[in-house]
């Protein structure tokens, strides 16, 4: 009942409400996003959803566009400035994200929407995060962000489409607000964000 029903309708009351009363803040980060780091304010970005659907998905901008002399853009480590961080540190990027839900597109947890050049790299075990909606936060994001493997992340997100429940849900949300505060995670050890995703190199059988 809550997974095909209930958690649909929590989301569409929260990310509403969400929306209406932290627009003073996406209103200031707008601005400063402009003013710091350009033009456009918002990122969009194709991303797999639910059955692996492509949807747009929103975020605020956190990297400027500086290329090198060959026209290619600059590693994420040169153009993640310092006001970029901190908006990932606060995960404040995110909160465009909250549209996404009302549409439909994702749920408040769920297993993060990662990118499309991704899906073939995926093992069929691994395919099965897109059985769900991705969300704004979810099980990994909680066990350690982006300082742990993808593999590790990926059986994270297996877990939590095995059992999902309000408690469970309501946990993951209250980790979530304490990982923010304490900003754990944010990077991994050798990125800014986290490193590409090239496909697990051993398999075992029926992985």
């Amino acid at each position: 009942m809550y997974k095909n029903y209930i958690k649909r309708i929590l989301d569409v009351l929260l990310s509403g409400i969400g929306i209406v009363v932290l627009s003073p803040v996406m209103a200031v980060v707008a601005v400063i996003v402009r003013i710091k780091i350009g033009s456009p304010v918002l990122f969009t970005q194709e991303r797999p959803g639910l059955h692996e659907k492509i949807f747009k998905l929103y975020k605020f901008r956190t990297m400027n566009n500086k290329k090198d002399r060959d026209g290619n853009l600059l590693p994420d480590e040169q153009r993640l400035e310092k006001t970029g961080k901190v908006l990932r540190s606060t995960s404040l990027d995110e909160l465009p994200e909250l549209f996404n839900i009302l549409k439909g597109d994702m749920s408040i947890v769920g297993p993060r929407p990662l990118l499309v050049r991704y899906l073939d790299r995926y093992s069929k075990r691994q395919k099965h995060r897109h059985d769900v909606r991705p969300g704004l936060t979810g099980l990994a994001q909680v066990n350690g962000r982006n300082a742990i493997s993808w593999e590790e992340k990926f059986e994270y997100d297996l877990k939590y489409i095995k059992h999902i429940t309000f408690m469970n849900d309501l946990w993951i949300v209250i980790k979530t607000v304490a990982s923010v505060l304490s900003r754990e995670g944010i990077s991994s050890e050798t990125s800014a964000t986290m490193e590409e995703f090239m496909g697990t190199k051993k398999k075992r059988s029926g992985v």
